[in-house]
């Protein structure tokens, strides 16, 4: 009987083991600053399930061996150089976010008491019509808007840079048709 050639079976993969830090979590790298929890190469350590599905994921952190750490080490004036050269962008974005006056239309009475409110979203919203990239979350709001008038609503920039803006809470414009007779 000839002799017939058995397939090579696969070895099950492992996933390589995340270095625990001495607190029990993993230890991580950040590639990017994380807002409450470290800056651009800083070593952190976090659970598992937030390094496996958020900082791994996006992209904001890598494992922390040692090749990464030397080579943080050695490249450290540079990252500083570029996180400065970044801080300085956000002041310069809150010093233009002073000088700027946005206006939002909204529902209201007689009064002055908006039918609804002015959300977080709405002033993104108006600050990206006005050519500002700003998040939702960014905005905050100490609460919704509820009336007419002036506000100084604070942006959070990031790296501890706040800037404020100036909105307007305007009675929306509606143009009132003609009633025809019959």
């Amino acid at each position: 009987m000839p002799k017939t050639k058995s397939l090579p079976t696969a070895k099950p993969t492992r996933m390589k083991r995340l270095p625990k830090g001495p607190h029990g979590g993993v230890e991580l790298l950040l590639i990017q600053s994380v807002e409450h929890l470290g800056g651009q190469g800083d070593v952190v350590e976090v659970k598992l399930g937030y390094a496996m599905n958020y900082l791994l994921p996006q992209g904001l952190a890598t494992i922390a061996t040692d090749h990464h750490k030397r080579m943080v080490e050695k490249h450290r004036s540079k990252l500083e150089a570029i996180e400065k050269a970044r801080v300085a962008g956000l002041h310069a974005l809150a010093a233009d976010l002073a000088k700027q006056s946005i206006t939002i239309e909204a529902n209201a009475n007689d009064e002055g008491h908006l039918y609804g409110s002015v959300n977080a979203h709405e002033v993104a919203a108006a600050l990206k019509r006005a050519g500002f990239h700003i998040a939702d979350d960014q905005v905050r709001l100490t609460g919704p808007l509820k009336e007419l008038g002036l506000y100084t609503i604070k942006i959070h920039l990031g790296a501890n840079v706040d800037g404020e803006v100036k909105i307007w809470v305007v009675p929306s414009v509606t143009v009132d048709e003609p009633v025809k007779a019959n």
